[in-house]
């Protein structure tokens, strides 16, 4: 189960970028095309989170749909594989969405500093 790695790897990614804030919420958009099971995602997202930044944090997960475009005709068509074929008989598509895996949004708490450290800083 590659996604396992890949939950690791969001959490990871969330952690550095939270520069060491209590991360609560994180939106993920994961393609139908990607390969990547939401599901799964979602199952592990809690394991790979404890112990860091994100331990409780609610994950959001918004599914994108695959979109393809036919180099024969310029028509443009749901994809729910990376192969199918066009209205007009072509095979020969290009998928132009649903094959995408990114955070598209984190939600931090805001870091407010003791005023006694703020004081020593002036």
């Amino acid at each position: 189960m590659h996604e396992l790695s890949i939950t690791r790897s969001i959490v990871a990614i969330c952690a550095e970028n939270a520069n060491g804030a209590r991360v609560t919420g994180v939106t993920l958009e994961i393609g139908k095309l990607s390969g990547v099971m939401a599901e799964a995602v979602r199952f592990c997202f809690d394991i790979c989170a404890k112990d860091t930044s994100l331990e409780g944090a609610a994950l959001e997960v918004i599914e994108t749909p695959g979109l393809a475009r036919c180099r024969n005709c310029g028509g443009e068509f749901a994809l729910v594989a990376l192969f199918g074929r066009c209205a007009c008989g072509s095979a020969d598509l290009d998928v132009v969405a649903g094959k995408d895996l990114k955070v598209k949004q984190m939600e931090v708490e805001e870091c407010v500093q003791p005023a006694d450290v703020l004081r020593r800083r002036a």
